[in-house]
C-alpha cells in the first residue's frame, strides 16, 4: 500500500510499504481522510522533533524515522481482529491515535494522555493515517454513527479543544478569551461556543484568520497590533477580566497578556506546544491568584466530542479548507500550509 513517510526536514516520500495485519483485539481500519496537523508541519520543517530517531527509538514501538505520518484520521472498519465482536465491517470510525504503556502512574490514574512513554500513531510508529490501512487496539476505535469520515478526521483536533475547555471549567455565564485564531484557536473557540459560554473574545493579528474567528463563534476579535489587548478585555468585562483564557500560540508576550487579562482567581489554560522555555512573570499570578493549567491532547474525550459534532453544536465543515490525494501531499498539502498558513485551517488527505 502507499504511505507518506517522513525521513527528515523537507523530506516526505510517498512510497510502498507492507500492509498491516489485524491481530487479536485489534481493528483494521481503511483510512478515508486524514488531516495535516501543525505537529506534522513542525516535523516537516524542523524535525525530527517528536518522531523518534535511530539513536533513540520510541520505547514502546521500537521504531524510528522513517515513519508514516498522520494522526488525525478516520475511515471504515475493514477487518476485525479475533475477539472484537462489537463492531461491524463497514462501520465508520475515528481512531484515537495513542500509544501508551498502561502501567505508569499517569496511566493508572486514567491520565493516559501524559503517559511517561507517550507516543502517537503517525508520529511514533505503528503506521499512520497517511496510508491506506491502520491497525489499532479496539480501545482506541470510536464509532462515528451517521457522521462522515471527513468530519471524523476533525474529531481529533476538536477533542484537543474539548479537553482544554473541559479542564478550564468554563461555564455558560463566563467570558472566555482565546489567543490565536489558527487551527487550535479556532476549534477552541468553537468548543467554547458549544459549551454555551456567554462571551468569547479572540485575539489575532492576521486579517484572514480574524475573519474566521466570528464564524467559529467569537463575539469580539481583537488585533494586538492595533489595540491594548489587556485594557480592551477589561473594558469588555467591566473591569473583571476573562473567567478563562487560552494560550494557543506559544509566545511569551501572548502568555503574559493572557495571564494579565484573566480575572482574579481565574484560569489560564496553555494549549500550545512551546518551541522554547517560556518566560513567566510569577507576580502576575501570585498577586491575583491566577491559575495556569497545562492541557495536552485529550483523554476519554472522543465520545463527547463526537456527540458535540453530531448534535449540531459545532459546524465542522468550516474548518476544512482543502481536500487532496496522497500523491499531492507535499506540494498541495505541506507546502501549501507553510506558504499560505493564514488562509488554511485544515487540509484533508485521502490516502
Amino acid at each position: 500500500m502507499k504511505a507518506a513517510r517522513f525521513y527528515g526536514p523537507g523530506d516526505i516520500r510517498v512510497e510502498d510499504v507492507p500492509e498491516p495485519q489485524a491481530r487479536p483485539g485489534t481493528v483494521k481500519v481503511e483510512v478515508e481522510w486524514c488531516g495535516i496537523c501543525g505537529t506534522d508541519l513542525h516535523e516537516y520543517v524542523d524535525g525530527p522533533i517528536f518522531a523518534p530517531t535511530a539513536d533513540a527509538p520510541h520505547p514502546l514501538t521500537g521504531e524510528s524515522v522513517p515513519i508514516t505520518l498522520g494522526h488525525e484520521f478516520a475511515g471504515v472498519v475493514h477487518e476485525l481482529g479475533e475477539g472484537v465482536t462489537d463492531l461491524r465491517v463497514g462501520d465508520r470510525v475515528v481512531v484515537e491515535p495513542y500509544i501508551v504503556c498502561g502501567t505508569c502512574d499517569a496511566c493508572q490514574q486514567g491520565k493516559y494522555n501524559v503517559c511517561r512513554t507517550l507516543g502517537f500513531v503517525g508520529l511514533s510508529g505503528y503506521g499512520g493515517g497517511f496510508s491506506q490501512f491502520v491497525v489499532a487496539e479496539r480501545r482506541w476505535i470510536h464509532p462515528l454513527g451517521d457522521l462522515g469520515t471527513d468530519v471524523g478526521a476533525l474529531i481529533e483536533p476538536l477533542a484537543v479543544a474539548y479537553h482544554a475547555v473541559r479542564l478550564s471549567h468554563a461555564q455558560p455565564g463566563h467570558t472566555a478569551l482565546v489567543f490565536g485564531a489558527g487551527p487550535i484557536g479556532l476549534v477552541t473557540t468553537a468548543a467554547l461556543r458549544a459549551r454555551g459560554v456567554e462571551q468569547i473574545i479572540v485575539v489575532e493579528p492576521a486579517d484572514v484568520r480574524k475573519a474566521k474567528a466570528p464564524v467559529a463563534g467569537a463575539d469580539h476579535v481583537l488585533d494586538p497590533t492595533a489595540t491594548d489587548v489587556v485594557a480592551e478585555v477589561m473594558e469588555l468585562t467591566k473591569g473583571r477580566g476573562a473567567d478563562v483564557s487560552f494560550e494557543c500560540a506559544g509566545i511569551d508576550q501572548v502568555l503574559k497578556a493572557a495571564i494579565q487579562s484573566t480575572r482574579v482567581g481565574g484560569t489560564c489554560v496553555n494549549v500550545a506546544i512551546w518551541g522554547h522555555e517560556a518566560s513567566v512573570a510569577m507576580n502576575d499570578l501570585v498577586f491575583r491568584e491566577v491559575n495556569v493549567l497545562g492541557s495536552l491532547a485529550y483523554a476519554d474525550d472522543h465520545p463527547a466530542t463526537i456527540e458535540m459534532v453530531a448534535s449540531g453544536k459545532v459546524d465542522p465543515f468550516q474548518f476544512i479548507t482543502g481536500r487532496i490525494d496522497l500523491d499531492d501531499i507535499v506540494t498541495s498539502g505541506f507546502d501549501e500550509l507553510i506558504n499560505n498558513k493564514e488562509e488554511n485551517v485544515k487540509i484533508l488527505v485521502r490516502p
